[in-house]
């Protein structure tokens, strides 16, 4: 049974998505819908887990664009839905986003974004409360767990009462925090909802769309009003006259953790979780009593621009130019930046662990196709005598850029290995070989796919397909064959698809058998160099982390490979080019197979030019799953 529905009351540890997911649960949301993306994955995991035990329904959609139309829908038949997606997920649900401020909703609809300060899986640490105020669509910021579960019942009732969507922004801390929670009874879901039809306030054409405007606004104003006044923003008074300081989200335990490490007691904290509409009575009581106010937001200065806008005279208003402008807050800033405040000199010697570990770089698991598909396509381009382009996207495989294989030119976002590559092959003559993952295939692949072959954009395209969205934790997607919730479903191919589209030269290939996808991927060359691209080369090969635990629940074991020492050259063919990390440098400085590691997938044996590597003992290796 999942943790969120360990007990039907009491106390639990949580994660800051379970306590979301729990929230949402106990507020009887209906419908539930994502994209995985960390540091979001989990809430719609969660829901994933019990969605038939307690009667809701949850998908993992294609995009997030999609995960929030879903959402919508069931919102305008009057059910309450739930939506999450990390920060760059709602970049693609912007389209939607925006017309949703204008519409508003029925039932209550959440969107919950998962902001990555510190990017330590992202491409950027945008922050999206920025997109609450662009869209006219209220923003909260919860502190903890606790007020996370809290807050999501809360804001599906000011949801339903002001007809609109609700943006909640959290981070990774939060995020992955796990945190004592008291748990509330489950409100049971509605069976079903119902549309009725009202043209004017779902149908944007231009003269609906200007009135729908002025009600959004209208209904900011309403909810400014609620947020003045909501519980959810805590006041904590010290002396008059002295130092204040406006705490957003996570920054408020930081706040109050630095204020007791530094013995402050006079200083009074406003803990602001209400960011859009701006309480501006609030603060401005607030600001009143104080000469010094520090503004801890994570992110950018969107609270601290508000806040100088309406501070008294003589009231300096301290923010980001006492904090680094990249990365994760953390608790040593923020007592680094009171101390600078309140006038203290103190040396910080919280958490200030010096461990000399030696780089160790990311790099494919033991066992990982994406390895094999990478050595792949190095020996097939290097072999074409001409330097590639190698536009890459966001996965997995995005570790192709690292030594030895270096074929990661480019990677921008979901998607944009293809859309680039159309760009590349009407500007350059040098071949171009675009990766790109399943999932993100399906997610925003098909189009710039359809785009090379209307145009005629000669490109060379290997879809890696290990059956699965691994990166982010093994969800299914559409060319998995199962649901969210565990059901049987039809199984898209990907190789359907593409010939759908148009593509010509299509070539499904095992990255297990190097010597096959070598040749597929030289023929896609030759394809490309004589005009008739795009060519498109299909890697398929199960996840092996999937395939390692699929024989373990079976009771079986995986092949295992060693290294014969009186083949062995000590070349290192095997450790420069294809850096397994099963294969291990031994004290003698020959290479040797780790046996804890290895998983049976037998291309080193094809990698090595001396026949050293060879299979060894029984098993149900992973080249034969």
């Amino acid at each position: 049974m999942s943790d969120i529905l360990a007990k039907e009351a009491g106390k639990i540890l949580l994660l800051g998505n379970q306590a979301i997911a729990r929230g949402a649960l106990e507020a009887g949301v209906k419908v539930a819908t994502a994209y995985p993306g960390t540091p979001s994955t989990e809430i719609v995991e969660a829901l994933a887990e019990v969605a038939k035990e307690v009667g809701i329904y949850v998908e993992w959609s294609v995009n997030e664009k999609v995960a929030l139309e879903v959402a919508l829908g069931a919102s305008m038949s009057g059910l309450r839905a739930l939506t999450a997606m990390k920060h760059v997920g709602l970049n693609v649900a912007s389209d939607t986003f925006m017309s949703l401020g204008y519409t508003g909703v029925e039932g209550g609809l959440i969107v919950v974004s998962a902001d990555d300060p510190g990017c330590h899986s992202s491409q950027s640490e945008q922050d999206n409360r920025i997109y609450g105020v662009h869209a006219y669509i209220p923003v909260y910021e919860p502190s903890s767990p606790q007020e996370a579960k809290d807050l999501i019942k809360y804001l599906y009732w000011l949801s339903e009462q002001h007809k609109t969507a609700m943006l909640l922004r959290v981070t990774t801390r939060l995020s992955h925090t796990r945190g004592e929670v008291t748990l509330d009874k489950l409100k049971p879901p509605p069976i079903g909802g119902e549309f009725r039809r009202e043209p004017p306030k779902w149908v944007l054409l231009p003269p609906n769309a200007r009135k729908l405007k002025e009600e959004a606004l209208k209904r900011l104003e309403r909810i400014r009003e609620v947020n003045e006044k909501s519980e959810f923003n805590e006041l904590i008074e010290g002396k008059a006259g002295g130092v204040g300081v406006i705490a957003c989200g996570i920054a408020y335990p930081y706040v109050m953790e630095a204020l007791d490490y530094l013995k402050a007691k006079d200083v009074s904290v406003l803990k602001l979780t209400s960011i859009h509409p701006f309480p501006k009575g609030l603060v401005r009581e607030f600001l009143a009593n104080v000469n010094k106010v520090l503004v801890v937001e994570e992110g950018d200065p969107l609270v601290e621009g508000w806040v100088e806008a309406i501070a008294p005279k003589g009231v300096k208003v301290y923010g980001k130019e006492l904090f680094p402008k990249v990365g994760e807050l953390t608790l040593n800033q923020v007592i680094k930046a009171l101390s600078e405040v309140l006038g203290l000199s103190i040396g910080i010697k919280v958490n200030e662990v010096k461990i000399d570990i030696p780089p160790r770089p990311p790099t494919f698991c033991p066992g990982c196709p994406h390895r094999a598909t990478f050595y792949a396509i190095k020996i097939a381009s290097a072999r074409y005598a001409r330097e590639g382009v190698f536009p890459g996207d966001i996965g997995c495989y995005t570790l192709g850029y690292y030594p030895p294989f270096g074929l990661v030119d480019t990677c921008l976002c979901m998607g944009s290995s293809l859309g680039v590559a159309n760009g590349l092959a009407h500007a350059t003559k040098q071949p171009i070989i675009a990766v790109i993952g399943d999932s993100t295939f399906f997610h925003t692949g098909i189009q710039p796919l359809i785009n090379a072959v209307y145009n005629k954009a000669n490109v060379v395209i290997v879809i890696l397909d290990n059956l699965i969205t691994a990166m982010t934790g093994h969800q299914p997607h559409p060319g998995s064959g199962l649901t969210a919730m565990g059901d049987k479903s039809a199984r898209i191919r990907i190789e359907d698809v593409v010939k759908a589209i148009g593509v010509s030269y299509v070539k499904v290939v095992d990255p297990y058998d190097l010597k096959e996808t070598i040749s597929a991927i030289s023929q896609a060359l030759r394809c490309v160099e004589e005009g008739r691209g795009p060519a498109v080369v299909i890697a398929r090969r199960e996840c092996a982390l999937q395939a390692l635990r699929r024989l373990r629940r079976a009771g079986k074991q995986p092949t295992k490979y060693t290294i014969l020492k009186e083949n062995c050259r000590s070349c290192m063919l095997c450790v420069n080019s294809f850096a397994c990390p099963a294969i291990r440098i031994g004290r003698d400085g020959s290479p040797y197979i780790d046996a804890d590691l290895c998983t049976g997938c037998g291309v080193c044996s094809q990698v090595c030019p001396f026949n050293a590597i060879v299979e060894v003992g029984s098993g149900e290796g992973g080249n034969n799953n």
